[in-house]
């Protein structure tokens, strides 16, 4: 029983734990009350403003598009970070390098580096000339924000119409960022980052400062940057003196440097300067009247020949420069002169052939770009071939640009086949029908060939033989066989991602040409891997070598069995010999090489060596259109034939490895060294005759001495007798 003291305590608890509960009820259901008819009051309100029918549609649409407009933005600042890690430092004021570049015979062959010119005041540049680049170039400069919106949809609309890009897009500040930050890779990537760039441009420069900029940047052809010193090049004179009508001959190269560069087209650069002359009318910069003296009499350039500047070549070699002076290799200097591989006879060469054969051959096949390397087979670069036309687009795609190789892969799979010690040239394979899950390969044609010899598979590229030998490198394991051709491929010299898919062993995976041909050096060398390389040596400005290549690189190391690449070499003459690249053999020389060719005839390759030379071609399309019936055999190898012929002339012939020359050439060889009759004719040799590196050195050597020897005469004074 209960005390009462207690009862009286369990109902007054009782009674405060009702009121309690009363009380969060009663304010419960108040909240309640409050929230519904603030919601009723909420939404009679917002009824004002309810649309119903097309418009709410639109209205609709139109937040939608703001909201993936938001994150579109977002995630293009994400992509354009890594741009603005660039202007982190003080970039207008940062110390450049200044370089000089000589071929591999010691011939000045261009320039890069320091391109701001500052010898001639901004207000001390002529207004026409002002004029011209705005009115062709830029109209509304001064007035957007570093994007022309309306010209860049004037130029989409335009490009759309013409199926083809006709007019571009971009502002004087966009460009500008391109020139100062980024390099000329044509993507969606690289076109938001100027976008973005453009903007800071604007925000940290003036108009003037940003046109300045511009105008002593801008690529002008002949191996020039910036107004004034094509104002040297072309007229012989400051840029303070150009005349109208060569304003406008200057202004007209901004479009496209090489195709309009007067000492090589002077038709078509006059042509463009009239056209120059229509826009500065249009644009309200000058009268009818006041064109007409120009268009009359038009501007003459000085005679400087076909000059040609090896400009791929050298942007090459200025970002390997830039590599080895990162690396602390030249200490403090940056004034520079940088003798390096190059072959000035052999570049030519190859820009010519390969324009030839596109501007000939290249509607036929519908095929309008190609780009080579040419390499010696201990790595030097001896020539570059980005594209048609530098001016028109500096984008290297020969180094840049990534591509499936097609069947010029497929070296790299039977070398690995070779190393297995499971294969040799005369194992006999089969060429049947196979299937990897759902994928199921077939071979050009559509026919198979059955059993035969490995080196017979090798000369008719057959697909489903390269696919089987994936999987008996892997011990039955397609996957395994696959990361095993990587791990060679990687060996030799190939950098770009290779994707495993079932489809690599027959030339999936993207590469560039740059890579193809650098990794082909080790089948002509016997099995060294050699990396390309293009600077040979380098002098500070006082003349002083503080670099060479052969004393401060490592020295070549083997890789592959020499025995394996006699092997394989004997394979990829048969290639050659009485495969898919019989355009590409060469008289009196052994030629080794793969044909390459990709689905939908988007890519064309050869790949070809000799014991002199190794060189990569590549044709195909920037838009990645497919070609017409294009095969690595017909136009790439039968180029490589012509530029290869070329570049055997004049030289010591070496032998494949494992080799000896043919003897009708050692015995041609032997009587060139022998002392020449009286009654004797020269051999008509269309290529110079080059020093051998040997011959280069003695040459060096001698000219430094007598150097050396004359500075010391001077020291000691004048000798009386």
């Amino acid at each position: 029983m209960s005390t009462p003291w207690f009862s009286r305590l369990r109902k007054t608890f009782g009674r405060a734990f009702l009121a309690v509960d009363a009380w969060i009820d009663s304010s419960l259901y108040d909240t309640q009350s409050r929230l519904r008819e603030s919601y009723l009051n909420f939404s009679t309100f917002m009824e004002r403003f309810h649309i119903y029918g097309w418009r709410r549609i639109l209205v609709e649409a139109s937040c939608e598009a703001f909201t993936l407009g938001i994150g579109g933005g977002l995630v293009a600042l994400f992509l354009a970070m890594p741009a603005f890690q660039e202007t982190s430092e003080d970039w207008l004021k940062k110390q450049d390098l200044s370089i000089t570049f000589l071929d591999r015979s010691g011939a000045i062959v261009g320039k890069r580096g320091i391109k701001h010119d500052n010898s001639v005041a901004f207000a001390d540049l002529p207004p026409t000339l002002i004029h011209a680049v705005l009115a062709t170039e830029d109209r509304r400069f001064f007035e957007h924000f570093g994007i022309d919106v309306i010209g860049t949809f004037r130029a989409l609309t335009v490009n759309a119409r013409a199926s083809n890009v006709v007019q571009g897009g971009s502002s004087i500040t966009q460009q500008l960022a391109k020139n100062l930050f980024l390099s000329n890779q044509r993507t969606l990537e690289r076109k938001i980052k100027e976008a973005y760039l453009a903007l800071w441009l604007e925000n940290h420069l003036s108009k003037r400062e940003i046109l300045r900029l511009y105008l002593d940047r801008v690529y002008m052809g002949g191996g020039t940057f910036g107004v004034q010193a094509a104002a040297q090049f072309y007229f012989g004179k400051s840029v303070r003196d150009l005349t109208l009508a060569e304003s406008a001959m200057l202004a007209g190269l901004f479009k496209a440097p090489t195709k309009y560069a007067p000492h090589v087209n002077l038709p078509a650069a006059r042509a463009r300067a009239s056209d120059v002359l229509n826009n500065m009318v249009n644009a309200g910069y000058l009268s009818e009247g006041q064109i007409q003296t120009a268009l009359r009499k038009p501007a003459t350039p000085i005679d400087r020949g076909r000059d040609n500047s090896p400009d791929w070549y050298l942007d090459y070699a200025y970002d390997e420069v830039k590599k080895i002076a990162e690396s602390g290799k030249l200490g403090d200097e940056r004034v520079l002169v940088v003798r390096t591989g190059l072959d000035s006879g052999l570049q030519n060469q190859a820009e010519t052939t390969i324009e030839e054969q596109l501007r000939q051959h290249g509607p036929d096949y519908h095929a309008k770009q190609a780009a080579m390397v040419v390499l010696e087979p201990f790595g030097a670069i001896r020539a570059i071939v980005g594209g048609r036309d530098y001016g028109a687009s500096q984008f290297n795609r020969a180094t840049d640009a990534l591509r499936q190789p097609g069947s010029s892969f497929k070296p790299f799979v039977y070398l690995t086949a070779l190393m297995t010690g499971k294969f040799k040239p005369s194992t006999v394979v089969l060429d049947a029908p196979i299937c990897i899950g759902n994928w199921c390969p077939h071979n050009y044609g559509g026919k198979y060939a059955g059993h035969l010899p490995l080196v017979n598979a090798l000369a008719r590229s057959l697909n489903t033989v390269a696919v089987r030998l994936a999987t008996a490198i892997g011990d039955g394991s397609p996957k395994a066989g696959r990361a095993k051709i990587v791990e060679t491929a990687r060996l030799m010299g190939l950098t770009t991602p290779l994707l495993d898919t079932v489809s690599l062993p027959i030339g999936a995976a993207e590469v560039t040409v740059f890579d193809m041909a650098s990794a082909y050096t080790t089948f002509a060398n016997g099995g060294l891997r050699t990396p390309a390389y293009a600077v040979m040596e380098i002098a500070n400005g006082g003349g002083e070598i503080i670099y060479r290549h052969d004393r401060d690189t490592p020295p070549p190391k083997r890789i592959i069995p020499e025995e394996t690449i006699i092997d394989m070499d004997s394979m990829l003459m048969q290639v050659v010999q009485a495969g898919t690249a019989r355009r590409a053999q060469l008289e009196g020389i052994d030629v080794a090489g793969k044909t390459g060719t990709t689905n939908g005839y988007k890519d064309a390759w050869f790949i070809g060596f000799t014991g002199n030379y190794v060189g990569a071609i590549w044709f195909g399309n920037d838009d990645d259109s497919p070609m017409n019936n294009m095969t690595g055999g017909s136009l790439p190898a039968a180029t490589w034939h012509d530029i290869m012929a070329y570049a055997h002339q004049g030289i010591e012939l070496k032998p494949l490895p494992g080799r000896e020359l043919p003897e009708a050439v050692a015995t041609s060889q032997s009587k060139s060294r022998e002392p020449s009759t009286a009654n004797a004719e020269p051999a008509q040799i269309l290529r110079p005759a080059t020093l051998t590196p040997r011959g280069f050195e003695i040459l060096k050597d001698i000219a430094t001495s007598l150097s050396q020897q004359e500075k010391q005469r001077l020291a000691a004074g004048p000798v009386f007798r």
